[in-house]
């Protein structure tokens, strides 16, 4: 797999600290939940069901 490269810039402190300004807003709750609907994305879940793991698959067996 390569880097596309063409969706990624180089930022001074000042802009990226701008960008950083409009997150300050929110709140952590806020913040969380963005950062879920994020992480969904990048793995490829769906962001409003809040179990993704199938337990069927799994066991929770202590092991001797």
């Amino acid at each position: 797999m390569k880097l596309d490269r063409t969706k990624f810039s180089i930022n001074t402190f000042e802009s990226a600290s701008i960008k950083n300004a409009s997150n300050l807003h929110l709140s952590p709750e806020e913040r969380l939940a963005a950062a879920w609907i994020l992480s969904c994305r990048i793995y490829g879940l769906d962001p409003n069901d809040r179990n993704p793991m199938d337990k069927l698959k799994y066991s929770s067996r202590v092991r001797e």
